[in-house]
């Protein structure tokens, strides 16, 4: 189900209308008439994504940093070894 807001109402009610996308009801916004945003609800999969990306991240900056190996050039990139 999705409604449409104009961006001062938006302004005004943003509370009901997170309460709204808690509930699973999708809201476009409009500025002069024109839609300009829609605020939606965050599925699961949306916050099992978010989960994983801050687990991640987490675990990125937890390890070793890379050692320096100096400048090279893209011909030495693509020597074989």
């Amino acid at each position: 189900m999705s409604a449409g807001v104009t961006a001062a109402e938006a302004n005004r009610y943003f509370s009901k209308l997170l309460r709204d996308a808690q509930n699973g009801k999708s809201v476009t916004i409009t500025s002069h008439g024109r839609p300009v945003a829609r605020l939606v609800p965050v599925s699961a999969r949306d916050a099992g994504r978010a989960a994983a990306k801050s687990a991640l991240i987490e675990r990125l900056g937890s390890q070793e940093a890379a050692q320096p190996i100096g400048r090279w050039t893209r011909d030495e990139l693509y020597e074989d070894a």
